[in-house]
């Protein structure tokens, strides 16, 4: 009995470092092809060619990038403080990644008679798993501005701080709504919620509408890149980083878009659920591996569209002022996701009686 209870606990945590092996790949391979999108999109936009050159359509460029930044010189100022230089970019990328942990990829499939989930940890606080974790990735960037010695540096990671603290209270009231309406925390049970009804978009476009410009200023995508204005701080709070720590900081940014995607596709648009189909039926005459890779295909391609939004927006809208930031974090986005809270709370008491 002892045997078969430790043959299966071993299984379980097999089948646990095989998803976080499988997801951690797939979202760097995904944030990889990002940087090639957006110079593609990016050149479209502005009737260029893009990348060309390495490989058939340039489709080898982000490789050759990655191989570019691991073999260039690495650089440590003297005057820096040497582990903290170190830990900055290190802990960017990890809090980037640790967020993953508490997304819904699909139901379930099935693997010598086993079921295997396709979500790395349900738990049922799972929004503020990932809220915490994401307040965390400030801590990337304050101790590289700081560790750098560099007043550019600091100035930018002072910014980047100020700027996550703002928004990250409209995002949490924006959700607030949210989850008066499903009643959980649990990223799952949301997603289950929106395949038996309506995606929660149609009942919170306001909460969706704010909850999507924070993301943009946690992310420091345009036009909330304040942080990484060149032509105020010359080069932002990874001035002084080159090598692979500099790819760690770039990189790391193009993961959070990913899984910032991923978070909103899950709350606001059904997560896996696909359009317009009965995904237990599907189950039933496909069986669940082909319909759990139908649902990661559905949830793919909204991750894909929200991909092509932060892209867009960059090369459409020029970045804010500082205090034109500020005055829309806590002037703006806060009034009115107070407003979005009290109007579904009553909403939601007028239905019940």
């Amino acid at each position: 009995m002892m045997t078969l209870l430790f043959t299966m606990d071993l299984l379980l945590v097999l089948e646990k470092f095989l998803l976080i092996g499988a997801v951690i790949s797939f979202a760097l391979v995904v944030a990889m092809y990002t940087t090639y999108a957006e110079r593609k999109i990016a050149a479209w936009m502005q009737d260029r060619r893009g990348p060309n050159r390495a490989g058939p359509l340039g489709l080898l460029q982000p490789v050759a990038d990655g191989v570019k930044l691991f073999f260039k010189e690495e650089i440590i100022p003297i005057a820096s403080n040497r582990f903290l230089f170190v830990l900055g970019p290190a802990l960017a990328m990890i809090t980037a990644m640790l967020t993953s942990a508490v997304i819904p990829w699909g139901e379930y499939i099935e693997v010598l008679g086993r079921k295997v989930n396709l979500q790395i940890a349900d738990v049922n606080i799972g929004i503020l798993y990932v809220f915490g974790v994401v307040s965390m990735g400030v801590y990337g960037i304050m101790i590289g501005g700081w560790a750098s010695n560099n007043k550019f540096s600091l100035l930018a990671a002072v910014r980047g701080a100020s700027q996550i603290i703002s928004y990250e209270l409209a995002m949490g009231l924006s959700l607030i709504s949210l989850l008066m309406m499903t009643g959980s925390l649990s990223l799952k049970t949301i997603v289950e919620q929106q395949m038996n009804g309506s995606w929660n978009i149609v009942y919170q476009p306001l909460g969706f509408l704010i909850f999507i410009i924070c993301v943009f200023a946690e992310c420091n995508r345009t036009p909330f890149d304040l942080p990484e204005a060149e032509n105020e701080l010359n080069f932002g709070y990874h001035q002084e980083y080159s090598s692979m720590k500099l790819g760690l900081y770039l990189f790391s940014e193009y993961v959070n878009m990913f899984i910032s995607s991923a978070v909103m596709a899950t709350l606001f648009f059904g997560g896996y659920d696909i359009p317009f189909v009965d995904e237990s039926a599907l189950a039933a005459s496909w069986g669940p591996n082909l319909t759990a890779l139908f649902c990661f295909m559905a949830l793919f391609a909204k991750v894909l569209f929200f991909l092509f939004v932060f892209i867009w927006v960059r090369w459409t809208i020029p970045r804010f002022r500082y205090d034109q930031l500020m005055d829309l974090g806590w002037k703006k986005l806060i009034p009115l996701a107070l407003a979005n809270m009290i109007i579904t709370a009553v909403v939601m008491l007028l239905i019940k009686n």
